[in-house]
C-alpha cells in the first residue's frame, strides 16, 4: 500500500513509497483494530520532520512514514476488542509506551524515559498510508455527528491536556478562579483552546501575528474571544489594557514569545507552553525581574506534551460542546484540504510557504456515509 514517508536526517525527503499491508495479528492477544486511513491533519511538526530537524525511523528501517493526527473507519477488530466496531469512527493517539512505572499505568503522555516512541513522528510509523492497525488502548471512538471534525482530535487533545494540567497544578493554591486567560498563537492550537477556555467562561485575549481583518479574527470572535495582532499592539499592551492574565497558553513555535509571556502573567499566574522549538534562538531578557515576579508572585510554569485517550475524549467532548454553542465555527479552521497522499509536495509546500494555510490535512481516502441511527 501507498504511504507518505521521509528518510530522517535526510533534509526534503518527504516521497511515496509502497509498504506492506498491516495484519490484523501483528497486534497480539485479540487487540488489534484495523484502520482504514480517511483523513490526516499535517503541521508544523511534519514539516520539521521532513527539514531534518528532529525524528527517528522505527528500528530496522530507513525510513519514517509520517502522519500523527488521523481520522478513519475501523475495518476490522479483534476478539477482544469491545468498545469499537466495524464501521466506526475513530481516531488514534500518539504517544505508546516505553519503560517506566507512568508507561505502565496507561500514561505515555508523561513517560519520564529519555527515549519517547509517537506515532509518525519518533521510532513509530505514521497515519499517512491507506490502513493501519493499533492496539484497542489508543484506538478512541469519534461520534458520527463529530466525522467532519474528527481530524481535529489529536489538536484538540493537546489543548485539553494543557488546560487540565493547569487547573490540576493550580490546585496547589486550595482556590484558583482564573478569569482572564491569553492564547499566543492563532493556528489550530490557539484558536481550538481559545474555544474551550470560552467553554469555561473565561475572558480570553488570542493574540497572533497576522493583520486584522481576516479568518483568524472571524473564528476568534465567533467564539466570543478577542483577537489581538501584535503587529498593532504587543502582549504587554494588552496586559495594560484588559489586565494581566491569570492563565497564559502559550502556542505560537516561537521561543521569544514563550518567554515574554513570563513577563505578563498575573499573581498566582499560570503559564502552559505547548510550543515545541527546533533550532538555537538566543533572546536578551529581563532575567532579575522575570525571577523576582515569579518568587514573589507565587507563578506556574507547565510544559504540555501530547495527551493520553482520556485527553482524546476530552477534546472530543469540547468539540461537541463547541458545536452546540458556536455552530459551524470550529470547521472554519479546516482552510486546506489535499487530495490524496501523492500530493506531497502540495503537502509541504502548504506547510512551509502558504501563509493563509490554517489547517492543512490530507484527504487519504473517502468517507462512507454514516450509518443510520438503530
Amino acid at each position: 500500500m501507498k504511504a507518505l514517508v521521509v528518510r530522517p536526517g535526510t533534509a526534503k525527503s518527504a516521497h511515496v513509497a509502497e509498504i506492506a499491508e498491516p495484519r490484523l495479528s501483528d497486534v497480539p492477544d485479540g487487540r488489534g483494530v484495523l484502520v482504514r486511513t480517511l483523513k490526516v491533519g499535517v503541521d508544523a511538526t511534519d514539516a520539521e520532520i521532513d527539514a531534518a530537524l528532529y525524528g527517528a525511523p522505527p528500528p530496522g528501517d530507513d525510513f519514517l512514514v509520517l502522519g500523527h493526527e488521523v481520522f478513519g473507519v475501523v475495518e476490522e477488530v479483534g476478539p477482544d476488542v469491545t468498545h469499537v466496531k466495524p464501521g466506526d469512527y475513530c481516531t488514534c493517539t500518539v504517544r505508546r509506551p516505553g519503560s517506566t512505572l507512568y508507561d505502565q499505568i496507561g500514561r505515555n503522555d508523561i513517560t519520564s524515559d529519555e527515549t519517547y516512541f509517537e506515532r509518525g513522528i519518533n521510532l513509530l510509523h505514521g497515519f499517512l498510508c491507506e490502513k493501519f492497525v493499533d492496539d484497542a488502548e489508543f484506538i478512541v471512538k469519534v461520534p458520527v455527528g463529530l466525522a467532519h471534525l474528527g481530524v481535529l482530535a489529536e489538536p484538540a487533545s493537546v489543548c485539553a491536556k494543557g488546560i487540565e494540567q493547569a487547573f490540576l497544578a493550580q490546585s496547589r493554591l486550595q482556590v484558583w478562579k482564573p478569569r482572564t486567560a491569553f492564547v499566543t498563537g492563532a493556528g489550530q492550537i490557539g484558536l481550538l483552546t481559545a474555544m474551550m477556555l470560552r467553554l469555561r467562561g473565561l475572558d480570553v485575549s488570542i493574540l497572533a501575528r497576522t493583520p486584522n481583518p481576516g479568518l483568524k479574527q472571524e473564528i476568534a470572535e465567533a467564539y466570543g474571544a478577542r483577537y489581538v495582532s501584535t503587529q498593532e499592539q504587543s502582549i504587554h499592551d494588552v496586559a495594560r489594557q484588559f489586565g494581566r492574565p491569570d492563565l497564559i497558553v502559550e502556542a505560537t513555535g516561537n521561543s521569544s514569545v514563550a518567554f515574554e509571556c513570563m513577563q505578563v502573567l498575573n499573581l498566582n499566574g499560570a503559564l502552559v507552553w505547548t510550543s515545541i522549538t527546533a533550532g538555537d534562538k538566543q533572546t536578551e531578557l529581563p532575567t532579575d525581574t522575570i525571577n523576582l515576579e515569579w518568587v514573589l508572585g507565587n507563578k506556574l510554569l507547565v510544559g504540555t506534551v501530547n495527551g493520553n485517550r482520556t485527553h482524546f475524549e476530552q477534546g472530543l467532548a469540547a468539540l461537541a460542546l463547541a458545536e452546540a454553542m458556536y455552530p459551524g465555527v470550529t470547521e472554519r479552521i479546516l482552510t486546506h484540504p489535499v487530495r490524496g497522499i501523492a500530493n506531497h509536495a502540495e503537502i509541504m509546500r502548504l506547510l512551509t510557504e502558504d501563509k493563509t494555510a490554517l489547517k492543512v490535512f490530507v484527504e487519504v481516502a473517502d468517507p462512507e456515509p454514516p450509518r443510520p441511527p438503530v
